[in-house]
């Protein structure tokens, strides 16, 4: 969904699985669908650890504690707090499908696969990485309080726990940094720059 990216402050999704695979984000059997509805894949989204084989929540996981069962919206849930190597597994972008289709903006890691975390981008999901201590204390902090909140600054580049007013600077390549905070694709940016292209070539 293309959204521009700005501030983005809001509770967190803390989902410490180490080596979260694409294959867990959203099963195999989905990326047969033709479709783009985003529904349709943030419903998808942790599947066979949100439901069991009867299709009926499983208590444990994170998504269905009452604490983090609602669903993303403006300043809830919009990040996802995730454990090292997040998204690590097959290259299908319907796991980064999943995510935006889901509702969250923004994961947070110490480490992503570098496809993911390029599909993410071009998802519009901004893909943070953190180090493993700050990583560690968003986890307590979200422990302690469900209700912690992290703010993303896109233009500046940080990440502040507003819990203890930690914060980490992370990096962003710049051309994909222009795109989310003016909510472009490839495409449109190409299209933004037709005239130049178009007097470059005739140059």
């Amino acid at each position: 969904m293309k959204q521009k990216f700005n501030i983005i402050q809001s509770t967190c999704l803390p989902i410490a699985i180490d080596n979260c695979n694409t294959d867990l984000i959203i099963p195999a059997r989905y990326l047969a669908s033709t479709t783009r509805d985003p529904k349709f894949f943030g419903d998808a989204f942790m599947h066979d650890l949100r439901f069991d084989a009867d299709g009926k929540p499983v208590p444990d996981f994170v998504l269905n504690q009452p604490n983090f069962s609602e669903a993303p919206k403006e300043g809830v849930h919009e990040i996802i707090v995730g454990g090292q190597n997040w998204g690590s597994g097959s290259s299908r972008e319907h796991a980064a499908w999943a995510i935006a289709g889901y509702g969250v903006r923004v994961v947070i890691s110490s480490s992503f696969a570098d496809i993911h975390r390029n599909n993410l981008l071009n998802c519009f999901v901004l893909p943070v990485i953190v180090s493993e201590q700050f990583q560690t204390e968003l986890f307590n902090s979200i422990s302690a309080d469900p209700k912690t909140e992290v703010k993303v600054d896109v233009p500046n580049q940080t990440v502040t726990n507003l819990a203890t007013g930690h914060s980490e600077k992370f990096d962003i390549n710049g051309y994909k940094k222009y795109c989310l905070m003016n909510a472009l694709d490839d495409i449109d940016f190409l299209l933004e720059n037709k005239n130049k292209i178009e007097q470059y070539e005739q140059a």
